[in-house]
């Protein structure tokens, strides 16, 4: 039986403000709400494809909904192929560029078309990519930001309570060295010494400060250092790859498939992990998955939890998963995490469905 043929009838993109269990306080900001815009395809055949995107900022709300609406309706009535869609988003966007909202509206399109086909093939997305739905190892990115530092040990145990987790995400860059050093003893006194820890600097160090920082701590058995610049120094990641003994990740902010060539070709980092709604979506996730596999770099997930599970099960160098429940607020059926794996419900599409009694609650101005 051949892939269905599904065909566009309409699309409705709905702007959502959830609350966040635990406040994000890092090196670009505080959040203590996290906005979501819906993505809901309606094909002829009775079939609605779903995704979202977490623009971090609500008022980017503002210019992709009208975008995300815009992209859709230029395919209304015409049968759906998510690559012909896909190349012909961007190829619409040329003279006002292929990155930044321009790309995400484009990659929410995209993961909306390929939920919707798995639907109407009545497979998980995973199997109608070719593999087959299991678990997926995973490390708790729910907490441990710049918060007080007597804080950190009781949370780091709570992250791993949640799910039983063997590794967790730990935000550094605090202005005092001294102090990035307490919150690593206090994390590892918390939770022991085989809990590996993913540091995560989110861009707030200049180069300089880089090299001293991410030297005095390269003998922490630190499981990687995580962008401690900002993401398009490529020349400085290099060089902090070349001279650190703790691998570094980069690769949440790369814009499409060819900024993840680009940092694999200048060797800016020992590993990627492309965001669904940077790289391009599940289409654009398939082309860089498939640079990364040919250069044997190992590739993560950032965001999206529940679309991602489904790649990382045809992703060839598939790494870790990173697990945040921010959507969880606003979905049907959340899913769930067992001994640090994320498991994929055995259902048709991704499996990201909408609690309308929560939509309605959190919809943006309501």
């Amino acid at each position: 039986m051949g892939r269905p043929t599904l065909t566009l009838k309409s699309v409705d993109v709905r702007p959502v403000v959830v609350p966040l269990r635990r406040p994000v306080v890092s090196r670009v900001g505080l959040f203590t709400e996290w906005p979501l815009i819906l993505i809901d395809l309606y094909m002829d055949e009775g079939i609605v494809g779903c995704s979202y995107l977490a623009p971090y900022l609500a008022k980017a709300a503002r210019y992709l909904v009208p975008a995300l609406t815009d992209l859709a309706e230029a395919v209304v009535g015409q049968r759906i192929a998510p690559v012909d869609v896909f190349r012909g988003g961007l190829n619409a966007l040329h003279l006002v560029g292929r990155e930044g909202l321009s790309l995400i509206a484009v990659a929410g399109l995209d993961m909306a078309i390929w939920d919707a086909l798995a639907k109407a093939a009545e497979m998980p997305l995973a199997v109608l990519l070719g593999g087959t739905v299991g678990p997926v190892p995973a490390y708790n990115s729910n907490g441990l930001w710049l918060t007080p530092l007597p804080a950190l040990g009781d949370e780091a145990r709570a992250l791993v309570d949640e799910g039983g987790f063997g590794a967790l995400k730990l935000r550094l860059g605090r202005d005092r060295l001294a102090d990035d050093f307490a919150a690593i003893a206090a994390v590892r006194t918390a939770v022991g010494a085989d809990v590996k820890l993913m540091c995560d600097f989110n861009q707030g160090l200049s180069l300089g400060d880089a090299l001293r920082r991410c030297h005095a701590l390269d003998d922490q058995d630190l499981y990687w250092l995580e962008e401690p610049i900002v993401y398009d120094n490529l020349a400085g990641y290099a060089q902090l790859t070349r001279e650190l003994k703790t691998p570094v990740q980069l690769g949440e902010n790369f814009y499409g498939p060819r900024a993840l060539h680009q940092a694999i070709v200048a060797g800016a980092g020992d590993y990627v992990m492309p965001d669904l709604m940077r790289i391009g979506g599940v289409t654009g996730w398939l082309r860089a998955a498939a640079i990364a596999g040919a250069a044997g770099v190992p590739m993560s997930t950032h965001l999206y939890p529940e679309f991602a599970a489904h790649l990382m099960r045809v992703t060839e160098t598939a790494h870790w998963l990173e697990w945040q429940d921010w959507a969880e607020p606003i979905l049907a059926q959340p899913f769930e995490v067992e001994d640090g794996r994320l498991r994929i419900p055995s259902v048709p599409g991704s499996g990201v469905a909408w609690n309308e009694a929560a939509v309605k609650r959190y919809a943006a101005g309501g």
